[in-house]
């Protein structure tokens, strides 16, 4: 019998009011039942939200360093679990255990980062216009913090939102992913464990009816949402209703512009870590290389090649390089951009299809496709799949690349391979993307820098480094007149 988890609210376990409950399930077999966990309705959000607003005052009013030193004990935690964590992760959501460790060490860098933000959070002073006053702006958290997060990072993305959360001294609602709550529950298991007093982190577990209770509940002061810019668009247009503040990092449909004289054999390696990387499921994922015509035969040969070879199965055996999507729809969504780029006219140079033999037909396996040929009107070139497909698209030059590389509705991430310096700057310059990398692939996004986006992808705010600390507080500018008399800015 598989174990049952319940929603934590209030430092408690608790299961869904209406006593539902969902499977969650291995996707490279779907025999594996990893657990059932609580299928959360809007009373259960309720009472979440509740537990959040009732312990917000003293959280608001412990000392900020004290704050943080408890995030760096959750993060000594999670270094001693690093490994148990990242296991759980690739079993309930399939990407290879390499990447789940990765997924785990970003929880804890984005953890220790913003400990050390408990003794940072810097205001401003500035020299008044008039005598005897004195003036300053201090940060104010914002109240109660609903966040929603999705399946492709189900560490990382939660501590992205959650630590800069905590620390300026809000208190957290969190909506995990129906196909991985488990991870999210361990983040929210390793806080408490560090101390963190009960109502301040809630976790529940749920469907679209808990996500939209959360980001619609009155007391919710402020919505991080991560997930498709179409969902996105729906949680922006509630939290402007009650005037909430409203952080969204969406889709992505990002491209590597190889030029004439990159240095190929790295342009590949990157093609292929970027596009079939945790199956292709990351918003930044390399979903279209612009290639230039004089090397576009080379780069497509090679570039095929090597996604032929990928090894692909259940992400605990170390041998495997891909594993599998992460359910039956985002298979079947696959599978249907695959006939949608035939259609187009599109060569299919390799894959397109689902994986039906041994081992693999228990499972969500797709097959690295690769796109020849591709223009940029194409629906495969301007639509993020979230798969393991990949489009190949020849240009003449490099402001031709630049040119298909800004045309799509999204400005995520970019990368340029090149090894001529000013190409390089060129491209820096005028990508309009929140994210450029020069030799290297579309993802590999580090904590202390701001992560996010433009255009689709996001609304102007950027999660990591200390950007991150704008989206959860609010600013206070205070003035202390110690003149004994009235003193009129601008005017005496």
């Amino acid at each position: 019998m598989a174990e049952a988890f319940g929603n934590y609210v209030g430092g408690r376990f608790l299961p869904a009011a209406s006593g539902r409950a969902f499977e969650n399930r291995n996707p490279a077999d779907a025999s594996d039942l990893v657990g059932r966990f609580a299928d959360s309705a809007a009373d259960d959000v309720a009472a979440a939200v509740a537990a959040a607003r009732q312990a917000f005052p003293a959280w608001k009013r412990t000392p900020a360093p004290k704050r943080g030193e408890i995030l760096y004990r959750a993060a000594e935690i999670l270094v001693r679990r690093k490994e148990d964590f990242a296991r759980d992760m690739t079993r309930e959501m399939g990407k290879v255990l390499a990447e789940t460790r990765g997924d785990v060490q970003e929880a804890i860098d984005m953890t220790y980062y913003m400990a050390g933000e408990g003794r940072r959070q810097f205001g401003h002073t500035t020299p008044s216009e008039l005598r005897d006053k004195f003036q300053m702006s201090v940060r104010m958290p914002v109240g109660v913090a609903g966040l929603v997060t999705p399946w492709n990072f189900p560490m990382a993305i939660p501590s992205w939102k959650a630590m800069p959360a905590l620390v300026l001294g809000n208190t957290v609602v969190l909506k995990a992913a129906p196909d991985t709550p488990l991870s999210s529950l361990n983040l929210v298991r390793v806080l408490e464990e560090a101390g963190l007093p009960p109502g301040v982190l809630n976790l529940v577990t749920g469907g679209a009816e808990a996500g939209a209770a959360l980001v619609g509940h009155p007391d919710v002061a402020i919505v991080s949402f991560t997930g498709s810019t179409a969902t996105g668009r729906k949680v922006s247009e509630t939290a402007a209703r009650a005037f909430k503040h409203c952080h969204l990092e969406m889709g992505g449909k990002n491209v590597i512009m190889v030029m004439e004289d990159a240095d190929l054999d790295l342009a590949v390696d990157g093609a292929v870590w970027g596009g079939f990387g945790t199956s292709g499921q990351r918003c930044t994922a390399a979903s279209r290389v612009v290639v230039h015509a004089s090397v576009y035969e080379a780069f497509a040969r090679r570039f095929v090649e090597r996604a032929q070879k990928l090894r692909i199965g259940n992400g605990l055996d170390p041998a495997t390089e891909m594993g599998p999507v992460i359910n039956e729809t985002q298979l079947r969504k696959t599978e249907s951009y695959v006939a949608i780029g035939k259609q187009e006219g599109a060569t299919l140079l390799c894959g397109g299809r689902r994986c039906s033999e041994g081992d693999l037909a228990r499972g969500c396996f797709f097959e690295p496709t690769v796109f020849g040929a591709v223009t940029p009107a194409m629906r495969i070139a301007r639509e993020e799949i979230f798969g393991p497909v990949v489009s190949l698209i020849p240009v003449g030059s490099l402001e031709e690349a630049i040119e298909v590389g800004n045309a799509t509705d999204y400005g995520l991430s970019a990368s340029i391979y090149t090894r001529d310096i000013s190409k390089a700057f060129r491209a820096m310059q005028e990508m309009f993307t929140g994210i450029f990398y020069v030799n290297a692939p579309t993802i590999g996004a580090e904590t202390h820098l701001p992560f996010g986006g433009t255009k689709g992808t996001g609304n102007g705010h950027r999660e990591a480094c200390v950007q991150a600390l704008e989206v959860f507080s609010e600013w206070k500018s205070i003035y202390v007149d110690f003149s004994g008399g009235l003193q009129r800015a601008q005017i005496d």
